[in-house]
């Protein structure tokens, strides 16, 4: 997927059943995460993803989706009970995650108020031989899109748990 070109619309059930559609949110800043209820990149990275949701009430989105096939509903919604993290959003057959080539979780895709990507990838600079973060990703471009600026970087690899496809 193009950053700096409309995200396309998507529809998802959360965890109680309810429907969520990307257009929902328009006229808000929002944050895809693909997530993982196993995952010790994802735990992290939700700790600070809710921190910036605090941090910008009212003008910040936070979907959560889990899109791994080995994870079963059960351990998926005590995690995200556990993390804090609501809505999730599940991707029962990794529909989402293939089509927006989701490749890891956390892997971040920011969308602007008016439905453009404008931000994906990690969430910091963080590697496995790096493991204090001395850039952060995410809040760079929540504040450039914040101050009607282009991030000025739009794409990183994202770095994680692998998303698993197969069951």
């Amino acid at each position: 997927m193009q950053t700096n070109s409309p995200a396309p619309d998507f529809s998802l059930p959360d965890v109680c059943g309810r429907i969520h559609r990307l257009s929902d949110y328009i006229g808000r800043l929002v944050i895809i995460n693909f997530w993982s209820a196993e995952c010790p990149w994802s735990e992290k990275a939700d700790k600070y993803l809710l921190s910036l949701v605090e941090r910008f009430p009212g003008q910040l989105v936070l979907l959560t989706i889990a899109s791994n096939l080995n994870e079963d509903t059960d351990a998926v919604q005590q995690a995200a009970a556990d993390h804090g993290v609501k809505p999730l959003l599940i991707d029962e057959e990794c529909q989402l995650a293939n089509a927006w080539e989701a490749q890891t979780t956390p892997h971040i895709f920011m969308i602007d108020q008016a439905g453009i990507l404008r931000y994906q990838g990690a969430v910091d600079d963080v590697t496995f031989r790096k493991r204090i973060p001395e850039q952060f990703y995410v809040e760079e471009a929540l504040t450039a899109i914040l101050d009607n600026r282009l991030p000025a970087i739009h794409e990183t690899q994202p770095y994680g748990c692998t998303i698993v496809r197969d069951r």
